[in-house]
């Protein structure tokens, strides 16, 4: 299986710099590249960031990274076709030396910790915003135990989309996969606030700048 991802690209795509980190921000279900292209003004200076649309369209002007079936439990096949499809763009499109993080929000969040999954190497750290995690074993998993790469996982205590057994399966994932910062914030519903915004810019920062994870 196959999908086309199209991007929405901040400014000519010839400025993106190698070796200057590049943000890769995935929408959620229903939504579209325009979406997370918003948060880039409050995110830190000195990065690059793409926005990517879905692959799968929907009603009314929106897209999907997979379909829903049964809610936080996506069929494997197209969560893993849409993750191919981000690395060929990243290969395509991005030189091999660039720091790449991928940002996502809720179906975009899934896709934050896939990429992981599936090219544990490729990628300098990660953001899951009010995302989760495909419940299956997978062949990267072993190279993240090992690795650990930082990943900031952000969420509100009020979120009635994403269920508390969904949200619990990613918070006891994480901690063996990653170097995790988790925050939880009161009274937020699946949404973005201003504070946790500020939180993922001081991550990004401190994350960008550690040493990379080894590589097995």
């Amino acid at each position: 299986m196959s999908a086309v991802v199209d991007v929405a690209v901040h400014g000519d795509r010839s400025d993106l710099a190698a070796g200057r980190p590049l943000l890769l921000l995935m929408h959620g279900y229903g939504s579209h590249e325009n979406d997370l292209a918003g948060l880039a003004p409050y995110l830190p200076a000195g990065f690059d960031w793409v926005s990517l649309r879905a692959p799968i369209g929907i009603a009314p002007g929106g897209f999907a990274w997979f379909p829903i079936s049964v809610p936080g439990r996506p069929d494997a096949a197209p969560v893993i076709a849409a993750a191919d499809a981000v690395l060929q763009w990243v290969r395509d499109n991005v030189d091999p030396e660039t720091p790449v993080v991928p940002l996502g929000f809720s179906q975009g969040g899934l896709m934050v910790t896939q990429l992981l999954r599936q090219a544990p190497e490729r990628f300098a750290a990660g953001v899951v915003l009010a995302g989760f995690t495909l419940d299956a074993v997978l062949p990267g998993d072993e190279i993240l135990a090992e690795t650990k790469p930082p990943v900031f996982f952000g969420r509100g205590d009020a979120d009635q989309v994403i269920s508390a057994e969904t949200t619990a399966r990613i918070s006891a994932w994480l901690p063996g996969h990653s170097t995790l910062t988790e925050k939880v914030y009161p009274g937020l519903p699946h949404s973005i606030s201003g504070e946790e915004l500020a939180d993922v810019s001081e991550f990004l920062v401190e994350a960008l700048q550690a040493p990379a994870p080894a590589r097995p």
